[in-house]
């Protein structure tokens, strides 16, 4: 070795995890204890301590340091712009009549004897479209709560229903901020994390679907009192044209995704198509849809209950998640190049000999990180990017990581009242997450599912098709590539 090369310690278990603790204490203390520190200063601290003791423990310089940050949100920057993207999708869907006709329609097909499986089914394609699983509980999901209980449906059940469809279709959404950031922290492609994640939610959705059908027959007979949705509908059909030309950016969005036409330019071409649909068929003036794009699309329609769900979208309305990821980026980054995360999963790697073994450890970590944290963005950065070299050696895609991460990441949050997920779902629809978990049916089933599925060799994906059908890894030094056992 050359007497110019500088060498670094490698964190111990003992280093990373003493680390990792003062990190969630941190949050702890500033999110639930204090409740007056912000998420965002509770990370930049985290982000400054990491670089200290990176310094004094380890040996490495600030600007080194700081090259491992600039390196991870270099290699985020595409992901990064989606969020501009999803703030811009949603504002010019709301100009277009686009969401309120999702909302509309959907509307009028519930019944009493259908509520819950219906309600699943809107409160999935509303986050599928809007990919947004906060949007959708604090807008179709507050007009179901109404429903339900004119129906006499419980509150709990209601609410687990709602988490059910709105987590379902965040995750699967292209314009979801959730699969665009994991596959951004897992350096995987969009479609192909999509692609993985249908193999999984498909069979978990029908066992969903089958529970909240058996659910929903006691009220089959129950006369119900729909005032909240006939006013959400005479308010919309009020203010908004309609007609079924208004769903052209849904149509024209999925088109090319399923065409695999790259995502930020489909998004682009479907904002564009909004912002026509706004001009032609809602009369807005093309200053003001433009305007729409950055500030949110805004209305007055004389309903304080209707108002709150249409006013929402725009670049600005997505600032706040935006720096949280850009400060988590940076956190995971320093993690993950300085060795931390790797020194704390690399006993559990050493004895994830299958498939099935090594999915479970990714499901656990990404659930527990969250769960720890109190923030699924966390969960999802730190997990992404910690196993995607594993995932790499052993052959598998990173879809399949990114697919595991969000799974495990996102699904439970909302019944974690201590999350930022499960708190706004908690203060949105007046009933705890511990109330909902027995009914939210769907978030407990689909991580189970997917790691059942790897177990059986179903589900797998491969990056190197040689490598189908294996289903044991012989790994004795962690740090060479794995060798495969058929």
């Amino acid at each position: 070795m050359s007497t110019n090369e500088k060498t670094f310690k490698k964190p111990t278990p003992a280093l990373a995890g003493m680390l990792m603790a003062c990190i969630v204490a941190l949050l702890i203390i500033g999110l639930m204890l204090l409740k007056t520190i912000s998420l965002h200063a509770c990370l930049t601290i985290a982000v400054v301590f990491t670089c200290v003791i990176s310094k004094f423990c380890l040996g490495y310089s600030f600007d080194e340091l700081i090259g491992f940050i600039a390196d991870s949100i270099k290699n985020a920057t595409f992901g990064l712009w989606f969020f501009f993207a999803i703030g811009t999708i949603i504002a010019s869907w709301m100009a277009a009549g686009t969401v309120p006709a999702i909302i509309y329609y959907g509307l009028g097909v519930i019944s009493p004897a259908v509520f819950l499986p219906a309600g699943l089914i809107l409160c999935s394609i509303t986050a599928l479209c809007t990919g947004t699983s906060w949007g959708t509980i604090g807008t179709v999901g507050i007009a179901l709560v109404g429903i339900g209980q004119g129906m006499g449906v419980p509150l709990p059940i209601t609410g687990g229903m709602i988490l059910s469809g709105a987590a379902f279709g965040d995750k699967m959404s292209p314009v979801s901020d959730t699969p665009n950031l994991t596959s951004m922290s897992a350096g995987a492609d969009l479609h192909k994390t999509i692609k993985a994640m249908i193999q999984t939610a498909a069979p978990a959705y029908v066992i969903a679907l089958i529970g909240f059908t058996i659910l929903g027959m006691q009220f089959a007979g129950v006369e119900a009192n729909l005032a909240v949705a006939e006013e959400t509908r005479s308010v919309l059909a009020a203010n908004f044209n309609l007609n079924p030309i208004v769903l052209l950016p849904i149509v024209v969005l999925l088109y090319l995704n399923f065409k695999k036409f790259p995502s930020l330019p489909s998004m682009a071409i479907a904002v564009a198509v909004g912002l026509l649909v706004a001009i032609v068929f809602q009369g807005v003036r093309l200053d003001t849809a433009l305007e729409y794009l950055n500030s949110g699309f805004t209305i007055e329609t004389g309903s304080s209950f209707v108002d709150p769900i249409l006013n929402r979208g725009g670049i600005q309305s997505m600032l706040w998640t935006f720096s949280i990821a850009f400060i988590a980026l940076s956190l995971g980054g320093l993690l993950d190049r300085c060795g931390y995360l790797y020194a704390l999963i690399a006993g559990l790697l050493s004895r994830a000999k299958t498939v099935g073994s090594l999915s479970l450890v990714v499901m656990v970590t990404s659930i527990l990180s969250t769960a720890s944290m109190g923030e699924t963005y966390m969960g999802m950065i730190l997990n992404g990017t910690v196993y995607k070299k594993e995932f790499d050696a052993r052959g598998l895609d990173r879809a399949m990581l990114a697919r595991l991460v969000s799974e495990g990441a996102l699904m439970l949050a909302p019944l974690m009242s201590w999350t930022t997920f499960g708190a706004f779902a908690m203060s949105t629809l007046g009933v705890s997450g511990f109330e909902m978990a027995p009914y939210a049916i769907l978030n407990y089933t689909m991580p189970v599912v997917s790691v059942a599925m790897s177990y059986m060799g179903l589900a797998v994906v491969w990056n190197n098709k040689k490598n189908k059908g294996v289903r044991k890894f012989v790994d004795a030094d962690l740090s060479d590539e794995p060798v495969y056992e058929t």
